[in-house]
């Protein structure tokens, strides 16, 4: 029963090779309800795994503001980069 061959659409994205790569974006689902879908299911999957646990830590929670403040400086470093203060002009 393990060797049962998997469709390419129904894979997740780490197991898909190189070459199934069109082929499996071509099944996905990107329409406005397939996409809210798709980060919902990514919601509950991190919710599950990291927050909603027995002998919870400070780990999932720290994970989640560390991307926070990573992807709020992508977003402002244009910004940040010209307010430098620089020697030379």
């Amino acid at each position: 029963m393990a060797d049962r061959i998997v469709p390419v659409g129904e894979k997740r994205l780490m197991e898909v090779n190189l070459g199934e790569l069109g082929s499996w974006m071509g099944k996905r689902d990107f329409t406005p309800n397939g996409l809210l879908a798709s980060i919902r299911n990514g919601h509950d999957r991190y919710y599950n795994k990291y927050i909603n646990v027995k002998k919870g830590g400070i780990g999932g929670v720290a994970m989640l503001l560390v991307g926070y403040v990573a992807l709020s400086y992508l977003w402002e470093y244009d910004h940040l980069k010209h307010d430098r203060w620089r020697k030379y002009h």
